[in-house]
């Protein structure tokens, strides 16, 4: 069972949807106690840093992620989910993150023709070979975004995929352990996305 963190900042339904479409079983909650029990999380989340951070805290479930993930619990985290995995971020000010994934989340600087903020629509992926979530995923699938921010990771190798932006490449999943991240949404990315959200299932079941 993977229980999807509905901390208000997301669309749960959509999630809920791909869950089901690739046979996962999931539930959505609130409350500290259901994610402190819980045995995989799903942690999703658009908009800004600080508000997501904000909802969390107001709904007691900061510290029940941090003790879950300490404990082996697996997590992934979605576009704005994933950056909250990181320590912090400097959007719209410094704010304090999840601490799960050594790094910071900062503003994309677009370089080339094209490129904008916010990067909104479908982007092509290069996915690390060694990454647990990606097998079978090729390297240039095309994946759906709609982010102002990204995570530049302290550990190189907690960077599970990347794609190119700017003067160079940004990265846009991680894997730290028993923690992965998406910058992108697998919910709308149709057979990549659900690929993915099916690798984490499985890695779930099989633990």
């Amino acid at each position: 069972m993977i229980t999807i963190i509905d901390s208000g900042i997301a669309n749960i339904g959509s999630v809920l949807s791909a869950l089901r479409r690739i046979e996962a079983p999931a539930e959505t909650t609130r409350q500290p106690e259901m994610v402190a029990r819980a045995r995989a999380l799903l942690l999703p989340g658009v908009g800004a840093f600080g508000d997501g951070m904000a909802s969390l805290e107001q709904n007691g479930l900061v510290d029940p992620i941090r003790r879950a993930a300490a404990r082996g619990v697996p997590v992934l985290g979605i576009c704005l989910g994933m950056q909250l995995l990181a320590e912090g971020s400097d959007e719209f000010g410094a704010h304090a993150g999840l601490g799960l994934v050594s790094g910071r989340a900062i503003r994309l600087q677009p370089q080339r023709p094209g490129e904008r903020v916010p990067n909104i629509g479908w982007c092509d992926i290069r996915p690390r070979p060694e990454a647990r979530l990606f097998k079978g995923i090729p390297p240039g699938a095309s994946v759906y975004f709609a982010h102002s921010y990204h995570v530049v990771c302290h550990r190189d190798e907690d960077v599970a995929a990347e794609m190119a932006y700017g003067n160079g490449r940004i990265t846009v999943a991680i894997e730290r352990g028993r923690v992965f991240g998406a910058q992108f949404h697998p919910e709308k990315s149709q057979d990549a996305g659900l690929a993915m959200l099916a690798a984490f299932a499985d890695y779930c079941r099989n633990l």
